[in-house]
């Protein structure tokens, strides 16, 4: 009898469902996306239960697609959305606030007030990662103080928070497993990424007990089986379990230290791999665990941008300036340059370098004649012109030259996109044809963890492929762009984010090279 793979693709849009051959094929996919709830400006949030059929939903479409049923799973994987913060009643399994999704805003003045009191270096030293309400443990924490149930089920310990993975884990395995992984845990602010445990001085830090947090394992481990018979009455392995980011990194291959990619997906990850050593950053990098294998950890390197496939989605949806990606082509093609127009999409403040929680979105430039297109071109360009910042500022941490950037996600579909990012980073872009490198990211793990494939050397490699984008600006017109973005930008920071900005040697007034 054959056997297949489920991935799960939990991300901030939606949800997807992927049955895998064994020999690396998707066979079949299923989708749903999921609501987008903003109870306050900069406040984001999901249904954990919408989620959560939409998982099932989706996975049973897929295997109805596929033509098999569970009993041909040898497991099923889970990569998600980072940073997502979820908490719920172990005895019910209800969520006691909806998720507070990484791009929420709402804990910057808590954020804020730590690092006033000096706490940003012990943060970084034990997490590797800025004082951010990007990070979940701010999140949890305001749950703590303002979900009405939170204290009392705490008191009475039935309190479990976790992230996306975890609380699919926990729904799927029918409460009887709470984890994650070490991706997953890198990314709260809560975990030592040199003793690979919860840190109880961060807990304190950030006012999160111990108790409520979720064992760690590698992304190769068994995490358990599925054991909600509303889904199918089959026990399901549950293997390959990892963050958004970090699974493609590691569906793009990149094994080996020095490789980097970008996903291109509501916001922006930039990821290098630096090998089996933390990698410290001074100047706005993220430093933060690239997965857990045959037990050996892998570390890496990330920018985080906050905003970026959803700039278009916001000029199409808020804007209403294009109905379909058809017409957006159509429209790029009338305004082949920007014009001056920069759209700065800080909506949710501003990641690396910047790392501005309070920074608001802006679109400068304008004269009578800039029109939809020039703004649509400005909000695509947007996207390239932070993939540079983050780019030179890893080229600048670790000393080494990228010499080519390896491209997934939704946006990098855009081929206009593509070709202004090689032309503005002066370097080789090569985007994978295949769109679903972090489902199959999982895959991968998943498919060691329980034997499918029994090495790396045996993954199949045979169906990806590349399409590459080679750069041909000139230098004057690409450093023109460039110092107009940075105009642009400083324009939206607060005094004080610019200081620090450019401490960390980001000049906001002059071009590189100009």
């Amino acid at each position: 009898m054959e056997k297949f793979i489920l991935a799960i693709d939990q991300s901030t849009s939606g949800t997807k469902a992927l049955v895998i051959h064994q020999d690396g094929k998707i066979v079949a996919k299923s989708a749903a996306e999921h609501q987008q709830i903003y109870p306050a400006p900069g406040w984001v949030e999901h249904d954990p239960d919408e989620i959560y059929e939409n998982v099932k939903r989706t996975a049973q479409e897929a295997l109805k697609l596929a033509g098999i049923s569970a009993v041909q799973l040898a497991a099923l994987t889970i990569t998600n959305q980072r940073e997502t913060a979820v908490m719920w009643d172990r005895t019910t399994g209800k969520p006691i606030h909806h998720a507070i999704v990484w791009q929420c805003q709402r804990t910057a003045d808590e954020c804020a007030a730590l690092q006033e009191a000096g706490f940003a270096p012990l943060v970084r030293s034990a997490t590797g990662l800025m004082l951010d309400p990007y990070f979940s443990a701010s999140k949890w924490h305001w749950m703590l103080r303002n979900a009405e149930e939170a204290r009392t089920l705490l008191a009475q310990g039935k309190l479990l928070a976790g992230t996306m993975d975890s609380w699919l884990v926990w729904k799927l395995t029918g409460g009887n497993v709470h984890a994650t992984d070490y991706t997953n845990a890198s990314r709260t602010s809560l975990f030592n990424i040199y003793s690979l445990q919860w840190d109880a001085a961060m807990c304190d830090l950030f006012g999160v007990p111990l108790e409520v947090l979720p064992v760690v394992k590698s992304s190769d481990d068994l995490f358990g089986c599925t054991a909600d018979i509303d889904l199918w009455p089959e026990a399901v392995p549950i293997s390959g379990v990892i963050g958004d980011s970090q699974a493609a990194l590691f569906g793009q291959q990149c094994w080996e230290p020095g490789m980097a990619k970008a996903t291109y997906g509501t916001g922006t990850s930039v990821l290098m791999n630096v090998g089996g050593k933390p990698a410290l950053s001074e100047q706005g990098l993220v430093s933060a665990i690239a997965w857990g294998r045959d037990g050996q950890i892998e570390y890496a390197l990330e920018a985080v941008i906050r905003v970026s496939g959803d700039s278009i989605k916001w000029v199409r949806d808020n804007l209403g300036l294009f109905r379909s990606f058809a017409e957006m082509g159509e429209l790029l093609a009338q305004a082949p340059r920007n014009e001056g127009v920069y759209l700065v999409p800080a909506f949710v403040g501003l990641g690396a370098p910047y790392w501005d929680p309070y920074a608001r979105a802006a679109i400068t430039g304008m004269h009578r004649s800039t029109g939809k297109p020039h703004i649509i071109r400005a909000a695509l360009e947007s996207i390239a012109y932070q993939v540079r910042d983050a780019v030179e500022l890893m080229q600048a941490e670790t000393g080494i030259r990228l010499k080519v950037l390896r491209a997934d996600g939704g946006a990098s579909d855009n081929a206009v996109l593509m070709q202004f990012q090689a032309d503005l980073l002066d370097i080789h872009v090569a985007k994978s044809d295949i769109a679903e490198l972090s489902a199959m990211g999982s895959v991968y793990l998943g498919g060691l963890g329980v034997g499918f494939w029994r090495s790396v050397e045996e993954i199949p490699t045979r169906h990806l492929s590349y399409h590459a984008y080679e750069p041909s600006m000139d230098m004057h017109e690409r450093e023109t762009h460039y110092t107009g973005w940075k105009r642009a930008v400083a324009a939206v920071l607060r005094s004080d984010a610019k200081a620090e900005a450019t401490s960390r040697g980001v000049n906001h007034n002059e071009g590189v090279g100009t």
